[in-house]
């Protein structure tokens, strides 16, 4: 097992690079007690980073949604990303940007503290196997929902809107599965523990409407892709008897990219043609230069 805390390298916090093992976390930090934290999962393919103003955006625009102001400008972010990316001589990997209250005060309400920001650069293979992306990964569903947009922000990549996708996830892996997929409070299909999910039927997309969960950058990318081709996509309320209907299953995300489901729970799918065309097409687009990328070297 990898120890991210003891790692040779850098990494970009609070203005400056600083020796990897060297960046600390206060006990006492209001982030860890109260979850006042943002983050954000970016990708470098071929030197360099995919989509990363519209992932330092989000990342600002997550932490007004929680109340606090990051200090620092997209373009301070973004230029701090590939300083990191550099000094890490990352051609592929992953970038976590992470932005969080500090220990200047203790209790549920903490204006007064500072706001840190941190990004980390490392070389990450894909998320899921070789093997399982090819075969289709598994899922079970989780018995916890995304609950409403009344009680959580829910278009923040917020820490604490996830701890219900680790508890997601570490039972379907104790159960012998890849991912678990979600329901929302109503019942219809929301998405994976970090990634969006979308059902080919008939030759069409059919995807659930985001509104109570992210609008995954990747999502967007590919949603853009299977337009290209002249695929018809329908945003919706999705619900679990619709995936008795489906072709294909896939999800999409920075860390998952586009990846195919071959089961959810008794129901099995096979790796369908639309799935690997946007499969291909996905990589041949972060393998190109263009004005959504940031280049690092």
């Amino acid at each position: 097992m990898e120890n991210f805390h003891d790692q040779e390298g850098w990494i970009w916090c609070d203005g400056k690079l600083r020796k990897w093992n060297e960046v600390q976390l206060h006990v006492l930090s209001h982030g860890l007690h109260y979850a006042s934290c943002v983050f954000e999962g970016e990708r470098v393919y071929g030197g360099t980073v995919f989509k990363l103003r519209e992932h330092s955006q989000r990342l600002i625009e997550s932490a007004r949604m929680l109340g606090f102001e990051i200090p620092y400008t997209v373009e301070e972010i973004d230029r701090a990303t590939i300083e990191t990316a550099k000094a890490m001589k990352c051609v592929d990997g992953y970038v976590r940007p992470v932005a969080w209250r500090g220990s200047e005060q203790m209790g549920v309400s903490a204006q007064k503290t500072k706001v840190h920001l941190a990004i980390a650069v490392w070389d990450w293979p894909s998320y899921f196997s070789p093997e399982a992306r090819e075969r289709g990964i598994k899922l079970t569903m989780s018995k916890w929902k995304r609950p409403s947009p009344e009680t959580e922000p829910v278009k923040a990549k917020a820490s604490g809107l996830y701890m219900i996708c680790t508890l997601s996830k570490e039972a379907a892996e104790k159960a012998g599965f890849d991912d678990a997929l979600m329901l929302d409070w109503r019942g219809q299909v929301a998405e994976c523990t970090g990634a969006n999910v979308l059902l080919v039927m008939n030759g069409e997309i059919h995807t659930p409407t985001p509104d109570c969960f992210l609008d995954g950058i990747t999502r967007r990318a590919v949603i853009g892709l299977a337009k290209g081709r002249g695929i018809k996509v329908i945003e919706r309320a999705v619900w679990p008897d619709d995936l008795k209907k489906a072709d294909e299953v896939f999800v999409t995300g920075t860390a998952a990219e586009v990846t195919p489901i071959g089961q959810i729970d008794d129901l099995h799918f096979q790796v369908g043609p639309i799935t690997r065309k946007l499969r291909d097409d996905f990589e041949k687009l972060v393998r190109q230069p263009a004005k959504q990328t940031a280049k690092v070297g």
